[in-house]
């Protein structure tokens, strides 16, 4: 049992060192030489049988011939008839091929005595077959005589003479020596076919194996010779089909890197640019303190300030940073976004009370898939910033509604909205927007971090002024549409 273990073992670890290459050989050429060892032995045995065929008609042939010689004589008493033969050996000479073979034979009636012949040649007493190929009473059988193999032909011949009627047996027995010589000439010339056969197809598998791992082999060179920090996509336009699926994937992984790497560096730079002045301004008003150029209390109130406005940049660059590793994450559940945007709506409620805003929500059934923590980062933000540019007492409205394919959420604010020149700006990081009465100033990730979530969703967000009819706006409408997770099908969607 362990030596069959270790066997296991050590040819596990040769399969899984094997190269491609030498698989496919291994795979193909296999399977072929057992199916040439199987032929080969097939057409030897029936050569075999052919060989033995030929060989045993000599033999009948034989037997036949010594039947010529055969005569009916009255017995030494005159009271019956008895078989007689006078068969020269040179009657057999004709049917000896070579000299490498040697034949025997002995005539005897149907009681075992001898009448011509070999009297050291066994009787035969087996039983003729019933069936044969042949057109006389013929029996075939191995046997061994003067310590030699020999095969053995007997014959029923019927005599018919002047004296009367009577019945032989003729035995004839070759040695098999010039079966065995074309024995191994026949397996000689079938083996020779076979290993040129085989080596034919070994060379036309190396060849055409050289051909199909051709590309892999670019292809591996392809990516040794890059640089550590290369990810543009691989280059393979004579690789075969089979190949492409791999390829592309390998592509697609690539442009995936890519963007993290992008995004990483994108969070350093940013993180080590936008953090250095807040860094450096509690510096220097710690120092003030320190000195005591202002009041303490004052002080730590405008250092409490910078550690806000910080720590609030902090995690809106966690929160973008976020937003990008949910997006590898791959499918997310299915959540109901009017429950979600409910929950967030009451989690801003003092802050909306404190404000004295005239808040009002409606919301349809709306499922759609998305991260939890995305979707509330989404509607908070995007509240929230409604809610602080709203004038204490203004109007706030939520409204969700769902179509038989999409969600759409609108916030609807009180505020001066945004000029058309620095709508889009407020999309990218970092990006200031400021409108009539300076509100929307300043530079933040909110807008940043809600357009980087709707675009992983599918989705897309739009900012809208409204205006009033002489031209006055009135407020900004922030749109998100979402597709929905199971769009329900059009003949059975009722309008809300």
């Amino acid at each position: 049992m362990p030596d069959r273990l270790s066997l296991l073992a050590r040819w596990r670890q040769l399969h899984e060192h094997l190269s491609l290459r030498a698989y496919l050989l291994l795979g193909i050429l296999g399977p072929v030489v057992v199916l040439v060892l199987v032929n080969t032995l097939s057409v030897y045995r029936e050569a075999l049988e052919s060989a033995d065929t030929a060989y045993d008609r000599t033999l009948l042939a034989s037997a036949k011939s010594i039947g010529e010689h055969l005569d009916i004589a009255r017995d030494a008493h005159g009271q019956g008839t008895v078989v007689t033969a006078t068969v020269p050996y040179s009657a057999l000479e004709a049917f000896e091929a070579d000299n490498r073979s040697r034949m025997y034979f002995r005539v005897s009636d149907t009681q075992g005595r001898m009448i011509s012949g070999f009297e050291d040649l066994p009787v035969w007493h087996g039983q003729l077959p019933a069936r044969s190929v042949y057109a006389a009473l013929v029996d075939f059988y191995d046997a061994e005589f003067r310590g030699q193999p020999v095969r053995v032909a007997v014959l029923l011949q019927p005599v018919a003479g002047s004296e009367g009627v009577g019945m032989a047996v003729i035995q004839v027995a070759e040695t098999l020596e010039l079966r065995r010589t074309l024995a191994r000439a026949l397996l000689l010339g079938t083996l020779w076919r076979q290993a040129a056969l085989i080596a034919v197809i070994a060379g036309v598998v190396v060849w055409v194996v050289q051909r199909a791992t051709r590309p892999v082999r670019q292809l591996s060179a392809q990516l040794q010779q890059r640089g550590d920090g290369d990810l543009t996509p691989l280059v393979a336009d004579e690789a075969p089909r089979e190949l492409q699926p791999l390829i592309d994937a390998n592509n697609a992984m690539m442009a995936r890197l890519s963007q993290l790497l992008d995004h990483q560096k994108r969070f350093v730079r940013d993180a080590s640019h936008q953090l250095r002045t807040p860094l450096a301004v509690l510096k220097t008003q710690v120092q003030s303190a320190r000195r005591g150029d202002i009041d303490a209390r004052q002080a730590l109130a405008e250092i409490e300030h910078t550690v806000d406005g910080a720590t609030e940049l902090a995690n809106q660059m966690l929160a973008l940073a976020k937003v990008e590793q949910l997006r590898q994450q791959g499918q997310a559940p299915v959540l109901d976004w009017d429950r979600l945007v409910r929950d967030v709506a009451l989690d801003l409620s003092a802050l909306i009370a404190d404000h004295g805003l005239e808040f009002s929500i409606e919301t349809d059934n709306a499922p759609v898939r998305a991260h939890a923590w995305a979707l509330r980062e989404l509607v908070r933000n995007l509240l929230h910033n409604a809610i602080k540019c709203s004038p204490d007492g203004s109007a706030l409205a939520i409204r969700l509604r769902s179509d038989p394919r999409h969600a759409t959420l609108t916030i609807a604010d009180s505020g001066p909205g945004i000029p058309a020149a620095q709508r889009m700006h407020l999309f990218r990081p970092f990006a200031a927007g400021r409108s009539a009465d300076n509100l929307r100033s300043g530079a933040g990730l909110g807008l940043a971090i809600c357009q980087e979530i709707v675009q992983s969703l599918g989705g897309a967000l739009v900012l809208d002024n409204r205006t009033a009819p002489d031209g006055h706006t009135t407020g900004l409408d922030a749109t998100v549409r979402l597709p929905l997770a199971d769009p329900p099908p059009s003949e059975s969607f009722t309008s809300r």
